[in-house]
């Protein structure tokens, strides 16, 4: 894939380890990296969220169509709970709170659009924020690539259940 093609979305949707792992093998989808953002601070820890506000959050590189960013948000509203305050599964904390994030105005725009459109079918109030991404901070190592290395470890995602959008 060309560099200057390539396009950034970050999606907060709860434990991060299952957002990634989900996202690998999704078309469109180059890469993918777990970290922290829109948090007060430019720098965390996986200790300090509470103190620093992140959101654990997964930096999706894919190739920069609008297809692609379509479908990534197709999943991704289906992956999450989209009507949840600060939890997912089994996570509770604003550290698990639902939202997308990027630099791209363009991309942001999108991201509205396809919510408000999700919203027309929908009885309850869609809680995911849509927001200009602060700030990023790369995860520690032991969490990037968390479920392939453990693969017993939690999840609130169901990585096999990967409905044809296509």
């Amino acid at each position: 894939m060309e560099k200057e093609k390539m396009k950034k979305i970050y999606l907060a949707g709860g434990c991060f380890w299952g957002v990634e792992a989900y996202f690998k093998d999704i078309k469109g989808v180059e890469k993918t990296l777990v970290g922290y953002a829109n948090g007060n601070s430019e720098k965390t820890t996986y200790e300090n969220l509470y103190q620093t506000d992140h959101a654990e959050t997964v930096e999706i590189s894919y190739d920069g169509k609008e297809e692609s960013l379509e479908r990534i948000l197709e999943y991704f509203y289906y992956i999450i709970d989209p009507f949840s305050i600060n939890k997912q599964g089994n996570d509770i904390g604003r550290q698990y709170r639902s939202g997308i994030f990027s630099k791209d105005e363009k991309d942001l725009e999108f991201s509205k659009k396809f919510l408000e459109e999700k919203q027309k079918n929908e009885e309850r109030k869609i809680q995911i924020q849509v927001e200009k991404l602060e700030n990023f901070v790369k995860a520690e190592d032991y969490h990037q690539n968390y479920l392939e290395k453990n693969p017993n470890g939690y999840c609130h995602i169901d990585l096999l259940d990967k409905p044809n959008l296509d």
